[in-house]
């Protein structure tokens, strides 16, 4: 798809499109040959697709939705193709790269790969519509950006171990979410700091700080990799409306982490 056909189909739903043969801005975060982005300038966001000289990838739209403000992206470098949705959720634009293990050709059908399956179980439960499936607020889940909740009305916590104003975070360096109330069960102890923000075990992090006296000043904070996660009360982010949550629901993120085409997101929300 030719350069000009892109910028027309990013325009069909109000978006900008900037192409560029150069190293990406955010390079050291994918080895990807080309990288997806949302950047702003004085005229506001647009999206910005780079990829290295020389190398020849297929861009192209595979579906436009211009009253949702949402397409679908492919890319092909050579045999592999990615997928991504690119969109507009409440305030801003965004990127969200599709799993690869999903049958997607559309923009509904990008939005239903990207709900996990506990998600898909509770809409198809409550016999929901399909105009009303992706509603921010319906009565299956509640959504903020990457974040589904799921009602948890039997859920049992210990008053003892609720913690308050904890963030949400899927460990890629974005703006947390923030929980009023969270309480958290299961899962593995891992230690965090800004040099690694997924986590390490305790056995990785001893190895560290016997290896690097200076490791101990990495500002580690001890947190639980893949736990339950159960929250109520105000859910706060920058750039989402804030929600409000009465009783305890289950937490689940969107499934984009699972796809191999998030090395080529350079998007942060």
């Amino acid at each position: 798809m030719t350069t000009n056909l892109l910028n027309i189909k990013f325009a069909r739903m109000g978006a900008r499109l900037k192409i560029a043969d150069r190293p990406a801005r955010r390079n050291n975060r994918t080895a990807s040959v080309i990288s997806l982005d949302v950047q702003t300038d004085r005229k506001g966001e647009f999206f910005e697709i780079t990829k290295r000289p020389g190398v020849d990838v297929e861009v192209a739209v595979l579906d436009v939705q211009p009253a949702d403000r949402h397409l679908l992206l492919l890319v092909r470098e050579g045999k592999d193709k990615n997928k991504f949705l690119c969109g507009h959720d409440e305030r801003h634009w965004f990127v969200a790269g599709i799993p690869e293990k999903a049958p997607v050709g559309t923009v509904r059908q990008a939005k239903e790969a990207l709900k996990p399956a506990e998600v898909q179980t509770a809409q198809a439960r409550k016999g929901l519509r399909a105009k009303v499936r992706n509603r921010r607020k319906n009565a299956a889940f509640i959504r903020q950006g990457e974040w589904f909740f799921l009602v948890a009305a039997d859920m049992a916590v210990n008053e003892k171990l609720i913690l308050r104003n904890e963030p949400l975070t899927r460990g890629n360096g974005g703006k947390p979410h923030w929980a009023e109330f969270c309480f958290r069960t299961g899962g593995e102890t891992v230690y965090v700091c800004t040099r690694h923000r997924n986590g390490v075990t305790e056995a990785k992090y001893k190895a560290l700080l016997a290896g690097d006296p200076k490791a101990k000043g990495w500002g580690w904070r001890i947190m639980r990799r893949n736990p339950g996660v159960y929250v109520k009360g105000h859910i706060r982010h920058a750039d989402h409306a804030t929600i409000t949550l009465n009783g305890w629901h289950q937490v689940l993120m969107n499934t984009e982490s699972q796809s191999k085409a998030m090395k080529n997101v350079a998007f942060l929300d």
